[in-house]
């Protein structure tokens, strides 16, 4: 069933507002992809709170016009582009699935990303792939935090812990010359 105009400015304003909001855009190609195969893009990215979907080049066209983001690449949006809008704040994950499904399927690729505001090539999702998460970014913080915590703490308690040590050292030889001297 063809779109009225008017469908297709609706759907359009419907787009503009949606990517409004992301922080995160990604464009795909995905031409050549089985339906299974774009149905495990979006379950690996359904956790990640993103969304993908085949959206009309000029329906994308007009929307990014209407959300007011500039700069965009005419060959990007040639044929139907593959969008991937993140609702979450860490760019990395799903650049790191697309990258990882991208080896998977060779007929996904990206075509652009605007990430935090700026238009990246395809080069630069691949670099941002390969960046580590936010959680595990948030995991080494969380060590070294714990690290410069209990350094200080184990060397607090070395002086008391090896007074300890040589109290039970001098102990000990007292009682082996004690029970030599008896013997």
């Amino acid at each position: 069933m063809k779109l009225t105009k008017q469908q297709k400015i609706e759907s359009s304003k419907t787009l503009a507002e949606k990517l409004k909001t992301a922080p995160h855009l990604f464009f795909t190609e995905f031409q050549g992809m089985k339906f299974v195969e774009l149905d495990e893009l979006r379950a690996q990215l359904r956790p990640l709170k993103c969304r993908h979907a085949v959206v009309k080049s000029s329906l994308v066209r007009y929307a990014l016009k209407n959300a007011g983001i500039d700069g965009v690449d005419p060959k990007m949006l040639k044929g139907p582009v593959g969008l991937i809008v993140a609702d979450n704040d860490d760019p990395v994950a799903p650049a790191k699935v697309i990258a990882a499904l991208a080896k998977k399927f060779p007929q996904l690729k990206v075509r652009a990303g605007y990430v935090s505001q700026k238009w990246m090539s395809p080069a630069d999702c691949d670099k941002l792939s390969k960046l580590p998460s936010k959680q595990e970014l948030m995991g080494k913080v969380v060590g070294l935090l714990y690290a410069l915590v209990s350094q200080p703490v184990a060397i607090a308690q070395a002086p008391t812990r090896d007074a300890v040590l040589v109290v039970k050292a001098l102990e000990a030889k007292l009682k082996s010359e004690s029970g030599a001297a008896a013997a």
